[in-house]
């Protein structure tokens, strides 16, 4: 059992107090919980009780994160959607769940789970069952994959690896103020999980997708993610679809795998708050 940290537990004793609906945030590999500042402001003004959850051990601060790297290593998704569900269970009312990238993962699992009331999984690393490997994921995966011995290490970006995987979709400017803005070492065995899906029947990056207490969701793509292309958001939906709940799918145009930090953020986060309304 994890350590829930004294920031999130303050957001759950105040989701908890205020009676709002809460939306739980959930973020992916080589981000903090952080990274949702802006989507928890927004949340806030329309009215729900936002908490963004940490990854088991996740420093507070990027500059926290660049002392200590070694703190990210050996997570795996099964702990980390554990760890999810522990902060969930605290809470007096159902949540929304929002994730992003392996958070996007996270979030179908969690709904797989009955846990959540509604859900956005944006740009969402694949389960079992989602075939689609394209070059381009491939190749933003391969500073932690092409080395066996990443699985149980933290591995850092360098900003090359950071603007192709991440930040190709916006300008070198606005790239290397992201990178030097959000940018963190990450666990290396979630990707190793999420490659071999598919050749493992007892794979922790599966999602329940029949359950008919999963709830509405929403899949969201970025058109020019070359992490997280198309392809795999669209076979995750075809997998999603036959669930007995809405499910539904949009593409972002002209957006990256940073659709969530950089700056057009805000057509992003509306367009899950406008999902999110309808059920919560």
């Amino acid at each position: 059992m994890t350590t829930i940290d004294a920031h999130t537990l303050d957001q759950i004793a105040a989701a908890n107090t205020s009676g709002r609906t809460p939306v739980v945030f959930i973020h992916g590999l080589w981000l903090l919980a952080s990274s949702w500042d802006r989507w928890a402001a927004l949340f806030a003004d329309a009215g729900y009780a936002p908490v963004t959850a940490n990854w088991p051990d996740d420093p507070e601060t990027v500059e926290q994160a660049h002392e200590h790297p070694e703190v990210f290593a050996g997570k795996t998704v099964g702990q980390v959607a554990d760890h999810v569900a522990t902060i969930i269970e605290r809470l007096e009312r159902k949540p929304a769940v929002i994730g992003h990238s392996f958070g996007g993962l996270l979030t179908q699992i969690i709904a797989g789970r009955g846990l959540s009331v509604a859900s956005v999984a944006i740009d969402a690393a694949p389960f079992r069952g989602v075939l689609p490997l394209p070059i381009s994921s491939l190749r933003a995966a391969a500073p932690v994959l092409t080395n066996p011995a990443n699985r149980h290490r933290a591995v850092p970006l360098t900003f090359e690896q950071f603007r192709y995987s991440f930040a190709n979709a916006v300008s070198k400017d606005e790239a290397e103020q992201l990178f030097d803005t959000f940018a963190v070492a990450a666990p290396g065995a979630p990707l190793f999980q999420a490659a071999a899906a598919n050749l493992n029947p007892w794979s922790e990056a599966k999602v329940d997708t029949d359950n008919p207490a999963r709830g509405p969701l929403l899949i969201i793509s970025g058109e020019k993610d070359h992490t997280v292309p198309r392809v795999i958001s669209e076979a995750a939906f075809h997998q999603q679809r036959k669930n007995s709940d809405v499910t539904e799918f949009v593409e972002i145009p002209g957006r990256g795998h940073a659709l969530t930090i950089d700056s057009g953020w805000r057509e992003v986060a509306e367009t899950g708050l406008k999902f999110i309304q309808r059920f919560a």
